[in-house]
């Protein structure tokens, strides 16, 4: 079975004995970021530093000259990952035996909605998330569709795994978060993430829907919410929440939306890249879900990309549906955290990754090798040593 591990450039970039270390666990493939959101990461064994801040999202590799001219386009990294940091680490990758494919983030960009306040998606309440760029909006799209292009197809590259390709939403891993003190659940989380940008509002519009009626039909759908009562989970409490029709609307606007972008992403990406690159999601099997793992139809993503990576961090019950769909030789990646101080379970892998083959997984994916401890990797080396 196969296995990859997340890692990114300065984890690797100053640090002779890294690439070695990471082959040694016994995955295959390292899953090399070159396009990323700001973080701040921990970098255990690097011999130079152990923090290290990325302020901004960023591309790490230098741009080329399809970005002159543009309103929107990369923003380059700072002195966390100057120059062509993708390309160093991934050379020193390449040289311990690994296989390197780009992980590339896409639709979670602060810095972009800083700068760009209208590319951002709106809330009912008129609220702006800056991390969430609006991927209705043409500009933001071809936008987006150019950077999955540029940072998935990097030279020595064997494929890519694109991360966010789709809506992203409220929920968002934020400085000194403090959005946790009412309880949202599934379906006001769907509600506080549909977007009211003009163009979102003109979508609704042809939909056969008001855009002024079905914001006020969100806001007084959360209001109950404010007060305290639970809502109801799943596509069936957003349905009580807001009304059968207005609800079919969202979702019919969005689900286009998501469906085209990554469709056209895709076939940028393959139209740039050598034969036999290959082309992965990150994925959520539930259209209306938002975030890192952008929610999906999974018979329609196994139609337009090689496979997906699944979250398993919280079980593996996510497989199934994608399994249900999958063609012969479409990738299911089983993705589980084996970072113990982020809630992993390395200790659990080989009956982790055992669970997942048996539901349908081809491959593991493994977050995060530059991340865990030394006792994390020890017992991934174990686990990957038994399957």
């Amino acid at each position: 079975m196969k296995a990859s591990a997340f890692v990114y450039p300065w984890d690797v970039n100053g640090d002779p004995e890294a690439g070695g270390r990471i082959a040694e666990l016994g995955v295959q493939q390292a899953t090399l970021a070159s396009a990323y959101h700001s973080t701040r990461a921990l970098t255990p064994r690097h011999p130079r530093h152990r923090i290290v801040t990325a302020e901004h999202a960023a591309v790490l590799y230098p741009t080329d000259t399809r970005w002159q001219g543009r309103e929107l386009r990369p923003y380059a990294a700072g002195d966390w990952a100057p120059g062509d940091a993708y390309g160093e680490a991934a050379a020193a990758l390449a040289d311990a035996g690994l296989e390197v494919h780009t992980w590339v983030v896409l639709a979670h960009n602060s810095r972009l909605g800083a700068d760009h306040p209208d590319t951002s998606v709106v809330n009912a309440y008129g609220d702006r998330y800056p991390w969430a760029p609006c991927i209705a909006q043409p500009a933001t799209r071809a936008y987006l569709v150019d950077l999955a292009a540029e940072a998935a197809v990097r030279p020595g590259a064997r494929g890519t795994e694109l991360e966010s390709l789709g809506w992203y939403g409220l929920t968002h891993l934020h400085a000194h978060d403090k959005t946790a003190g009412i309880g949202l659940g599934d379906a006001g989380q769907y509600l506080m993430s549909l977007c009211f940008c003009p163009t979102c509002r003109q979508g609704y519009g042809e939909q056969g829907a008001d855009a002024e009626e079905l914001a006020s039909a969100v806001r007084a759908a959360l209001e109950p919410v404010w007060q305290g009562a639970p809502s109801d989970g799943g596509w069936a409490g957003v349905e009580k929440l807001l009304g059968d029709a207005h609800a079919t609307t969202t979702r019919a606007w969005r689900d286009d939306r998501a469906r085209t972008l990554q469709e056209t992403a895709v076939a940028a990406v393959r139209a740039a890249a050598p034969d036999g690159f290959q082309v992965l999601l990150h994925a959520d099997p539930v259209s209306y879900h938002v975030g890192a793992n952008a929610g999906v139809d999974p018979r329609y993503i196994l139609s337009v990309a090689d496979g997906v990576v699944v979250p398993c961090a919280g079980g593996t019950g996510l497989l199934t549906p994608f399994a249900e769909q999958a063609r012969d030789g479409a990738v299911l990646a089983a993705n589980f955290t084996v970072v113990s101080g982020m809630g992993g379970r390395p200790g659990a892998l080989a009956a982790d990754a055992a669970r997942a083959r048996g539901l349908g997984a081809t491959e593991l994916r493994l977050y995060h090798a530059g991340l865990a401890s030394d006792g994390d990797l020890a017992e991934v080396r174990s686990a990957l040593a038994g399957l």
